[in-house]
C-alpha cells in the first residue's frame, strides 16, 4: 500500500482499442487540470490488459496524441499488460477470503437470466453459479473454462462524488457478483483498475459519468484489500453536435482528422469551452488552463461539441 501523500495524485487511464476521440481527451484534460491546479502529480496508465484488442501500435499512438496536445506525466506510463502477476497476487488474497467463485454461464444464459437493470446501470447477475457444489464445478469444468466472480454482501456503499454529490448503491441488489477474472484468463477492468489506482498512490479519479455506477463496487474492493479510497469526480459525457455519444469509430472526430484543421491550442480551447472551464472558444495552453481551472465551472449536463467543429471544408 502506498504511503500517505500530501499532494493530490491524479491519473488518466485510456484503453487503447482505437484512436482517442474528443471525449477521451476531455477526460484527460479535466484529470490533468484537477491535479495540476492543486499542485499535484499526474500519472498515465495504459489499460491494455485485453492485449488482443489493444495492440502496442495503438498504445504508442495514444501516448503520441497526448504529447501532441502538451500533456506530461510525472512517472513513466504504466502498462496493465505487464502487471498480470500483480493482479494475480490480489486475486489470490480474495480467494483466500472465500470471496471468489467460478461462473460457467454463457453469454446467452446471462442475457436470459439477468435481473432487470435500474436506469442506465448494468444488469445484475442472478447468482446462477454462486452455490455450485465441488462436484458440479468439476463437471462444468470438463467442457467450459469459468470466469471468476466476487461475492457481494447485502450492504450499501455510499460516497460523495466531487461533481455529482451523494451516490449510494446496494452491492447485492444493484451491483451483483461481478467478474474479477474472465474465462480467457484476463483480469477484469474492476480488479485491474482498483489495484493499479491503489498501488500508484492515486488520490483522485476523474472519469466519465457512465462509470459512476461502478464506483461502489470498486470502493468495496479497495476496502476489502485494505487500500485507501480515492476521491471520485465523474464528468458529463461529450456528444457530437447532433447529440450522439462519441465513440472511437467516429473517425471524423479523432485527433488524426482534427489536427489537420486545428492547432493543439485550439483543440484544448474548444474542449475547455465546451465543458465550461472557459467562457469562449480560443487558443489556450495547458499551463494557462491550469491557472484558471475551477471545478465549479465544469458543467454537470452532457455536452455537445460546437457545430462548426464537424463542418467539412
Amino acid at each position: 500500500m502506498s504511503a500517505p501523500c500530501t499532494q493530490p495524485v491524479g491519473r488518466f487511464a485510456p484503453t487503447p482499442s482505437g484512436r482517442l476521440h474528443l471525449g477521451n481527451l476531455l477526460c484527460a484534460l479535466l484529470s490533468y487540470l484537477s491535479a495540476r491546479s492543486a499542485g499535484g502529480r499526474f500519472l498515465l496508465r495504459i489499460e491494455d490488459v485485453d492485449v488482443p484488442r489493444c495492440p502496442k501500435r495503438l498504445s504508442d499512438q495514444c501516448i503520441a496524441d497526448l504529447e501532441y496536445l502538451g500533456f506530461s506525466w510525472d512517472e513513466p506510463p504504466l502498462f496493465q499488460s505487464e502487471r498480470t502477476a500483480i493482479y494475480q497476487r490480489y486475486f489470490d488474497r480474495l480467494d483466500d477470503l472465500g470471496l471468489i467463485y467460478p461462473c460457467f454461464c454463457t453469454r446467452a444464459q446471462l442475457h436470459a437470466a439477468q435481473a432487470p437493470n435500474l436506469g442506465d446501470r448494468e444488469p445484475v447477475y442472478a447468482g446462477t453459479c454462486a452455490a455450485l457444489t465441488p462436484e458440479e464445478i468439476a463437471e462444468h469444468a470438463k467442457t467450459r473454462r469459468p470466469a471468476m466472480r466476487m461475492r457481494m454482501p447485502d450492504e450499501t456503499v455510499s460516497f460523495t462524488d466531487r461533481h455529482y454529490g451523494p451516490f449510494s448503491e446496494n452491492l447485492a441488489r444493484e451491483t451483483g457478483d461481478f467478474i474479477i477474472r474472465r474465462s480467457d484468463g484476463l483480469f477484469g477492468y474492476q480488479m485491474a483498475a482498483v489495484v493499479d489506482d491503489a498501488l500508484s498512490g492515486v488520490t483522485e479519479v476523474v472519469r466519465g459519468r457512465d462509470i459512476l455506477a461502478s464506483t461502489p463496487r470498486q470502493i468495496h474492493l479497495l476496502r476489502t484489500l485494505g487500500f485507501s479510497v480515492p476521491q471520485y469526480a465523474h464528468i458529463p459525457l461529450l456528444m457530437d453536435s447532433e447529440g450522439r455519444r462519441l465513440a472511437k469509430r467516429d473517425k471524423d472526430l479523432s485527433l488524426d482528422e482534427l489536427s489537420k484543421r486545428y492547432t493543439p491550442q485550439q483543440l484544448l480551447g474548444m474542449l475547455a469551452y465546451t465543458c465550461g472551464v472557459l467562457n469562449e472558444w480560443r487558443s489556450v495552453t495547458l499551463e494557462e488552463l491550469t491557472r484558471v481551472f475551477d471545478w465549479k465551472n465544469v458543467k454537470t449536463q452532457d455536452m455537445r461539441l460546437p457545430a462548426e467543429l464537424t463542418k467539412r471544408e
